[in-house]
């Protein structure tokens, strides 16, 4: 267990070092792929109620929460979604650690829930940036 979490951290560490503050598209794009590879191994352990996959990627999503990567807007809103993401992945841990999977399964849910809302968020807040769009001819005139 230890020396999982130690290779989740240095994965982080990883992540976090780089080009300072700039993100290149790819590597967003790679880091949404492993969140979501994550989140697919944690729905396998709910299925297989394996404690360990689920408590394992669980952590992982919620260590991964605080990357900078992670971290593709920087308003209150953002890093409220941010946390309540981390608090419900947290959640999935603590329930796997306790081996019940009713409770696991909910988390899940809610942790899904989360992301769901913080990727709509996201969308929006990057369209209300981009200006309204092109307007079409308008009917009727």
């Amino acid at each position: 267990m230890r020396k999982t979490v130690l290779i989740v951290m240095l994965l982080m560490l990883g992540l976090l070092v780089g080009n300072g503050h700039t993100q290149q598209p790819n590597k967003v794009s790679e880091f949404m792929k492993l969140k979501l590879q994550h989140a697919q191994k944690v729905l396998e352990g709910l299925v297989m109620e394996d404690f360990d996959i689920i408590e394992k990627n669980a952590q992982s999503l919620s260590l991964l929460s605080q990357a900078e990567t992670w971290q593709v807007l920087q308003t209150p809103d953002y890093l409220q979604h941010s946390g309540e993401f981390r608090r419900a992945a947290n959640a999935v841990t603590n329930a796997a650690r306790e081996k019940n999977i009713d409770g696991a399964a909910l988390a899940y849910l809610e942790m899904t829930m989360k992301c769901v809302n913080c990727h709509k968020y996201v969308r929006d807040v990057r369209m209300a940036k981009a200006g309204p769009a092109l307007e079409g001819p308008q009917l009727g005139k």
